[in-house]
C-alpha cells in the first residue's frame, strides 16, 4: 500500500526517463555502448546532479544513454514493461507511456517495429498486472520544424496504423521556443484529419501564447506542462470553458527552472480559476520522483488537498485517451470517494 492509497493516474510519462538504471547498464553492456561512468551507482549519482543542477542543457544530456540503449526490440519491450510493473507497484491505476519512434530508429527498428516493441512490452505487462497503459508517439521539435518534418509525417502515419492497438494518441515534444510553435500547425492539420487524439508540449518553457496556439490553432485536447498560461488571465478564461487538461510535472519545472519553487508553482490557482489540472511525473528515473512523491509536494508544498488529489486524477481519467471501458471503473473508485 503506497501513502495516497486512491486510483492514481499518470498522463505524462516519458519512457526515455523513466526506467531502471541497472537493466540500462545490462543493456548497454550487453549491446557493447560506452557508458559515462563505469558502475549503475555512479551513474545515479550523475543523473541526480544534472537533475538538480538547473541547467536544461545539462538536464538534456541525461537522454543521451537511454536512447542509445533502447534501439532495439528487446530493450523497448523490456523497459516499457518494466516501467509499467513499476507504475503497478506504486499503485498507478492508468498510464500512458509516450516515446519518439523517430529517436529508436538508428539500428535494428522502424518506426512501426518500435511501436510494436512498446506495445508488446505494455500488453506483456498488463498481461500480469492490474495496470492499464496506453501508448502515446511523439513527434520532436528539434528546432526549425524543417529538420525533420518527413519524420514527423511517418510519426503520424504509424500512430494512425496502431491507434486502437495499444497506441492511445500523439504528442509534439522536445525544445520549445526556438520556432513559433505556428510552424508545426500543418503536422496538426493531418493529425485532425486522422482523427487521432493529440497532446501538445506548450507553455513550459515559452509563454502562454504557445498555449493558445496549442488549444485553439491546432486542437490539442491537452496540454504538456502549459503551466505558464497562468500569466494571461483571459487565456485561462477562455480555456477554462473547454475540456483541455493540463499535464502538469512539479518537480520536472523545478529542476529545469521553469517555475523557481514549488510554493510559486501555479498550478493550484490554475486549479482554482477552472483549468483542468493533473499531476504526472513526466520523467520518473531522471527526475527521481514518484507520483506518491510529487503529491507530497502538491500537499506540503502547492497548497492542494488530498480531495485536491483526488478530483485532479478524476480530471486526468476524464482526460485520457483510452477507451471508456477502462475509464469508467476507475472514475467510479475516485467519485466515490469525494
Amino acid at each position: 500500500m503506497t501513502r495516497f492509497d486512491f486510483p492514481k493516474i499518470d498522463l505524462h510519462n516519458h519512457l526515455d526517463g523513466s526506467f531502471r538504471p541497472e537493466t540500462m547498464y545490462e543493456l548497454a553492456k550487453k549491446y557493447g555502448i560506452e557508458t559515462e561512468v563505469p558502475t549503475v551507482e555512479e551513474y545515479r549519482e550523475l543523473t541526480r546532479h544534472r537533475a538538480n543542477c538547473g541547467s536544461v542543457n545539462e538536464y538534456l544530456k541525461m537522454f543521451d544513454l537511454p536512447c542509445r540503449v533502447m534501439q532495439t526490440w528487446e530493450a523497448l519491450e523490456r523497459m516499457t514493461f518494466e516501467l509499467g510493473e513499476d507504475l503497478c507497484r506504486e499503485g498507478v491505476a492508468y498510464a500512458e507511456i509516450r516515446f519518439a519512434p523517430q529517436q529508436h530508429i538508428s539500428g535494428e527498428l522502424t518506426m512501426e517495429t518500435s511501436i510494436e516493441a512498446v506495445i508488446a512490452g505494455a500488453k506483456r505487462c498488463m498481461e500480469q498486472y492490474p495496470i492499464r497503459l496506453g501508448i502515446l508517439a511523439c513527434m520532436m521539435s528539434y528546432g526549425s520544424e524543417q529538420i525533420n518534418w518527413d519524420a514527423n509525417l511517418e510519426t503520424i502515419k504509424a500512430a494512425k496504423k496502431y491507434l486502437g492497438q495499444g497506441l492511445v494518441g500523439i504528442d509534439l515534444a522536445g525544445a520549445e521556443g526556438i520556432v513559433p510553435l505556428e510552424n508545426f500547425a500543418g503536422l496538426f492539420e493531418e493529425i485532425r484529419k486522422q482523427q487521432i487524439p493529440a497532446t501538445c508540449h506548450a507553455g513550459d518553457s515559452p509563454g502562454p501564447e504557445t498555449v493558445e496556439t496549442a488549444v485553439f490553432t491546432f486542437g490539442a485536447k491537452r496540454i504538456g506542462h502549459g503551466h505558464h498560461v497562468y500569466f494571461d488571465p483571459h487565456l485561462v478564461r477562455r480555456i477554462a470553458e473547454t475540456d483541455v487538461a493540463f499535464e502538469i510535472c512539479p518537480t520536472s519545472n523545478i529542476q529545469c527552472q521553469t517555475e523557481p519553487t514549488y510554493e510559486k508553482h501555479p498550478a493550484k490557482n490554475m486549479m482554482e480559476m477552472g483549468l483542468k489540472v493533473t499531476i504526472n511525473t513526466d520523467n520518473q528515473y531522471l527526475a527521481g520522483v514518484t507520483l506518491d512523491s510529487e503529491y507530497e509536494h502538491c500537499i506540503t508544498e502547492m497548497g492542494f488537498t488530498e480531495k485536491d488529489l483526488i478530483r485532479m486524477n478524476l480530471n486526468s481519467i476524464n482526460a485520457a485517451f483510452c477507451e471508456e471501458s477502462v475509464k469508467e471503473p476507475i472514475r467510479k473508485q475516485l467519485e466515490a470517494l469525494l
